[in-house]
């Protein structure tokens, strides 16, 4: 693998060279290098060629006048974003193999053991990124052609949307160690990732203790939480859950959702019981009495919607 920019290998020359060699103006220059999520070096000879072939890219790329200089930062922003966690991510999981496999003193050449394994399989990852990215950028324009066939408001797509969150999270955090918080917590994004992927639904973020997701049919949401509660709220291992979803209109951005059905799903987590899906009325109209048994509850307050009526379902 090359040496990777700024590390000093290589790096002869000042941002101001970069952005010339590039054909930017270095203020636009050092904007896009903070985008990506990379520190500044001032004056000192930190970039190298790597770094003016990156910005020269997305130079190619305003030259041809479709995309403008906002645009491109926030696509910038949007891949900064990504690498940083998954490279944290990677970086999490050699280190913890080189622990458990190699003592300090072995490896190429005295070479410390993660570096070394980044190095024996770094490469063949990247072929994996870019086919994943393929599939999912084919994916992601699949799903934008179909929701412009429907009578959806531009620029929105009908959607449910579903939050669930581990019940207690704060106070078990103050309880168990850091170890077992880590552990329960990569548990919890995994197995419910899984579950998501399984009925056709789209991981938008995970927060530690919760997680949202979208799914194109509401009884597909439904199946998706309740797999969530199977292997997540019934594992007498694991802590429990509550789960929240709402139906509507959002729109998407940045690679999350907005819109009043999120903010609506997050709020349901909140009078839901433990191991129970709590939805909207939006999407209990939706569901077939003949699959789903929908039970409405007490009007209650809830925040930023006002009084709401939430309904309990399950299967028939």
């Amino acid at each position: 693998m090359s040496p990777a920019p700024g590390s000093g290998d290589g790096a002869r020359l000042t941002a101001a060279e970069v952005a010339e060699r590039a054909g930017l103006g270095v203020d636009r220059a050092r904007r896009l290098w903070r985008t990506l999520g990379f520190p500044e070096h001032g004056e000192s000879r930190a970039y190298d060629e790597a770094d003016v072939d990156a910005l020269g890219l997305i130079t190619d790329v305003l030259d041809e006048g479709i995309l403008d200089f906002d645009i491109a930062l926030n696509l910038a922003r949007g891949v900064g974003l990504t690498m940083a966690r998954l490279a944290d991510w990677e970086v999490g999981e050699l280190l913890q193999l080189a622990e458990e496999t190699f003592d300090q003193a072995i490896g190429a050449g005295g070479q410390e053991p993660s570096a070394w394994l980044a190095e024996q399989y770094g490469d063949r990852f990247e072929q994996l990124l870019l086919y994943v990215w393929r599939r999912h950028l084919d994916a992601a324009i699949t799903r934008i052609q179909a929701s412009r066939s429907g009578e959806t408001e531009v620029g929105t797509t009908d959607l449910t949307v579903g939050f669930a969150d581990i019940v207690g999270f704060t106070a078990l955090s103050n309880e168990v160690t850091r170890q077992r918080i880590g552990e329960l917590v990569e548990i919890f994004e995994t197995r419910c990732g899984d579950v998501i992927s399984r009925e056709q639904g789209r991981l938008i973020k995970s927060m530690g203790d919760a997680v949202l997701f979208v799914n194109d049919d509401p009884l597909a949401a439904v199946q998706t939480a309740e797999g969530i509660i199977n292997v997540i709220g019934r594992d007498p291992r694991m802590p429990d859950v509550r789960v929240g979803l709402a139906t509507g209109g959002v729109v998407l951005r940045l690679g999350d959702v907005f819109g009043p059905p999120v903010n609506l799903a997050a709020r349901l987590t909140q009078v839901a019981r433990r191991n129970r899906i709590i939805v909207d009325h939006a999407t209990a109209d939706l569901l077939s009495p003949d699959v789903i048994e929908a039970r409405p509850l007490p009007a209650r307050p809830v925040r930023g919607f006002g009084v709401v009526e939430p309904v309990a379902v399950r299967r028939a």
